[in-house]
């Protein structure tokens, strides 16, 4: 960019000048009116003004990240992704949920046994459950806790009234038998495993 004239001579700025038309073009030899503002390096905190025809010029040349090594520029490029806010890894500031970082000491234990107490996080399994067992339960009709006493309690219920015998040799009640009978052995087959591995 060694087109533009000496820096003292570039002291005009449109904005503190009555009239735009003060301002004379920045390129060397052109006294045409210098609208256009343009960063004069990569500091970006002083400006030079170009007539319209050397703005163009002087823009087609500009190179922000000329002479700056390649880290620097790779830098750069990965800081503007994140319009210069500061980043970590995932998994980098300790994890704990929500609450994690804030800073609240709980002298009193007053979070003991909730959600946010993180003995209490550690403590609770988490149960993931298969599509066949998500189908058992909605069989079963079973929401909430569940417990191999909520599961053997409410197979009783179903099958006192789907019973065949009870419905007098109904098709449909035998078909709601089987389904009832296939969800409490599937349910039955993980609680029971649960309970022996919790014990």
């Amino acid at each position: 960019m060694t087109r533009t004239r000496p820096a003292e001579q570039l002291t005009c700025d449109p904005t503190t000048q009555s009239s735009a038309a003060a301002c004379v073009c920045a390129w060397q030899g052109c006294m045409a009116a210098g609208e256009y503002r343009a960063p004069r390096d990569r500091s970006l905190n002083e400006y030079v003004y170009f007539c319209l025809d050397h703005i163009r010029l002087y823009n087609a040349e500009w190179n922000f990240h000329a002479g700056m090594p390649d880290a620097a520029i790779e830098s750069e490029i990965r800081s503007a992704a994140t319009w210069d806010r500061p980043t970590w890894k995932l998994g980098q500031l300790g994890g704990g949920g929500r609450w994690a970082g804030t800073g609240i000491d709980d002298a009193l234990n007053l979070a003991r046994g909730t959600a946010f107490d993180p003995a209490t996080r550690r403590d609770q399994r988490t149960r993931t459950w298969t599509t066949e067992q998500r189908r058992a339960l909605k069989t079963l009709g079973i929401t909430g806790e569940i417990t191999v006493e909520a599961v053997k309690t409410r197979y009783k219920v179903l099958v006192k009234k789907y019973h065949p015998d009870a419905n007098g040799g109904s098709l449909e009640a035998e078909r709601q038998m089987k389904a009832v009978n296939s969800a409490f052995a599937t349910l039955k087959a993980v609680l029971t495993g649960l309970e022996t591995a919790q014990k």
